[in-house]
């Protein structure tokens, strides 16, 4: 399975109920060269993976924040950041993908402390989904401190919500459950309290530009975006889009094989709900 094991919480408190965004995997061919890279740009430090020399887990101080899957050119996939979403069941959560004209490419399997998949919505947007079934033994993130959240770029946001909402028990009322709310033009996930996830219209399906076609986007976070985006240039990516929003600033970078991240200098998604 294209993946490494989650380790980690998403951000500040455990996520641990159903539906919250539970990791984050980046597909790639080098995963020296990827180290590397986001190693200069982002300051994270790896350490080797539990499921094979193609695996490595990202750390930001002491804390496993992604992993980093060495598969692209094996499996023939794209280059791609992709979040995984946690499931109470794999094999339901798997049904209900298929049953709303989703696709589950890979899975599920069990794989360390738990059993995953790969798929994709209905508008083509690749994500995973989690079923931990032994306890983590990994320590939370820093208090108040989100290592990263989700934009989905979607044909449309309504209809995206509801897909996921039913694939992942959105707002059913469930302790741990997230909550989805309608803000102007985007539907706002909430977990634990917290907005974790946007879902934005205006994607097109066929689009040959991959920032036009839906997809899940990495937003993280960083202390200065102009810099970060000199430094991701100078060590081999590219930058696809600046742009201002409101309270800050982000930058959607390539990097040298092809993966697609934004980082941002608004330290919390909370403030963009504003």
């Amino acid at each position: 399975m294209t993946r490494s094991e989650p380790e980690a919480s998403w951000a500040a408190a455990p996520l641990t109920g159903p539906a919250a965004p539970c990791w984050v995997n980046l597909l790639t061919r080098d995963l020296d060269a990827a180290q590397r890279f986001y190693g200069a740009v982002l300051g994270w430090t790896f350490r080797p993976g539990r499921l094979g020399q193609e695996f490595a887990v990202a750390r930001r101080d002491d804390v496993p924040v992604a992993g980093i899957v060495a598969v692209a050119s094996a499996y023939r996939v794209a280059v791609a950041w992709i979040p995984y979403f946690a499931v109470e069941d794999a094999d339901v959560a798997s049904a209900r993908i298929r049953e709303r004209s989703g696709t589950v490419a890979v899975g599920p399997l069990s794989l360390g402390k738990g059993r995953g998949a790969l798929a994709a919505d209905r508008d083509g947007a690749v994500f995973g989904i989690w079923e931990r079934t032994e306890a983590s033994t990994s320590p939370p993130s820093p208090a108040g401190h989100s290592h990263a959240w989700l934009r989905l770029r979607t044909r449309n946001a309504f209809d995206a919500a509801i897909f996921y909402g039913e694939v992942l028990d959105w707002a059913d009322g469930s302790p741990g459950s997230c909550e989805v709310a309608y803000v102007r033009d985007e539907v706002i996930v909430r977990c634990a309290g917290r907005p974790l996830a946007r879902i934005s219209s205006g994607a097109v399906e066929s689009a040959p530009d991959p920032m036009v076609r839906p997809h899940w986007q990495m937003q993280f976070p960083v202390s200065d975006v102009e810099r970060t985006v000199a430094c991701a240039v100078e060590h081999g990516g590219a930058l696809v889009e600046r742009r201002p929003v409101q309270h800050g600033s982000e930058a959607t970078l390539c990097d040298p094989d092809g993966g697609l991240f934004t980082v941002t200098d608004v330290r919390t998604p909370d403030v963009l709900e504003d």
